[in-house]
């Protein structure tokens, strides 16, 4: 099979021919549709990871066609189309099973802690709790959003901050999970401010719905956000894991506000100090997310089919396997607006 494979820390990757990847006695192997290209699989591309090792396959937002089904597999059979999210949980440890799958002690992550989908095939261990059938119709590179930006957008508003109807949402960063948290939140019935220091971005955003588009490259851009939000926003989303957007998303808050820490913080940005003086005198909480759990694939869905939304404005550049490389060069600076999956493997 064609894969794009790191061989070296920021280097291109090499598009290889390596061998079909064996199919779990519990898991599945895809046939890839589509893989999105994220911010998550540049710290793995720098080496700020310390889940990836060389040489490694990446890729972890991806949707496919089920090639082959191991013997414990159930549920799943060759012809199915399926999504993943990119946490892959037991299904049976306390966690799994209280809900928290994004938690488990024993999670295997396709492109970090295993081989993704940058790569015509990947395999796909505990299928039988992991796995979602892709919905009749659903463009795949779509489908491939909702396996990191869309969900993890989803599960921080609703499973962590428990953003309701009628509030304040300032959203830190207007990449793919800060456009896909802009698109859910209205939906959802809130308000929305968007912080970026790239124009195209925050216009991109104010097309999308935006009521309130800050420069985040002004003198104080938190203030301006509490002044454009009445007071501040209820929820506060940082989608960067950068310190400045950190601290911004905390002092933009209101009173009593809710701050999310979506972003992975790694490398430089691995120990971020915050003004904990906000959060104290403000009374603010602080919560950390990190995918979704795939329990929770029934209610999104529901969700967007119930409003009618339509995610695809995110979806930026379809591009081929060989172009990689040079999506991911684009994250040492300010990224241009949406996402680019990849849709041709074949190049």
């Amino acid at each position: 099979m064609r894969a794009a494979r790191l061989t070296a820390w920021r280097q291109p990757l090499r598009i290889e021919d390596l061998p079909d990847p064996a199919c779990p006695p519990d898991g599945v192997v895809l046939e890839v549709l589509a893989c999105g290209i994220c911010r998550s699989d540049w710290h793995a591309w720098t080496g700020a990871d310390p889940d990836v090792s060389l040489p490694h396959v990446p890729g972890h937002e991806f949707c496919g066609v089920v090639l082959e089904a191991g013997p414990e597999v159930t549920r799943w059979r060759a012809g199915d189309r399926v999504i993943a999210p990119f946490i892959l949980a037991c299904g049976r440890c306390p966690d799994c099973q209280s809900g928290n799958q994004t938690i488990c002690a024993t999670q295997a992550v396709p492109g970090f802690t295993c081989d993704g989908a940058f790569a015509e095939r990947v395999a796909v261990v505990r299928a039988d709790a992991n796995l979602t059938a892709l919905p009749e119709g659903m463009d795949p590179a779509l489908a491939a959003a909702l396996g990191c930006r869309v969900t993890t957008a989803w599960h921080a508003l609703t499973g962590r901050a428990g953003l309701r109807p009628g509030e304040w949402l300032g959203i830190w960063g207007a990449g793919g999970i800060g456009l896909a948290a802009l698109m859910l939140g209205r939906a959802m019935g809130a308000r929305v401010a968007v912080a970026d220091v790239v124009a195209e971005k925050l216009e991109m955003a104010r097309a999308l719905g935006a009521e309130a588009v800050i420069d985040a490259r002004g003198d104080d851009p938190a203030g301006a956000m509490r002044a454009a939000t009445g007071g501040g926003a209820h929820v506060a989303l940082e989608a960067l894991g950068f310190a400045v957007t950190a601290e911004n998303a905390l002092k933009s808050l209101r009173k009593l506000g809710r701050m999310v820490q979506v972003g992975m913080p790694a490398g430089d940005h691995a120990r971020i100090e915050l003004p904990w003086d906000a959060l104290y005198s403000g009374q603010l909480a602080v919560y950390g997310t990190r995918g979704m759990p795939a329990h929770r694939y029934p209610a999104l869905l529901e969700f967007i089919a119930a409003t009618g939304l339509d995610l695809s404005p995110i979806i930026a550049r379809r591009v081929a396997l060989s172009d990689v490389s040079a999506e991911l060069a684009l994250f040492d600076a300010a990224a241009p607006p949406g996402v680019a999956v990849i849709t041709d493997f074949t190049r």
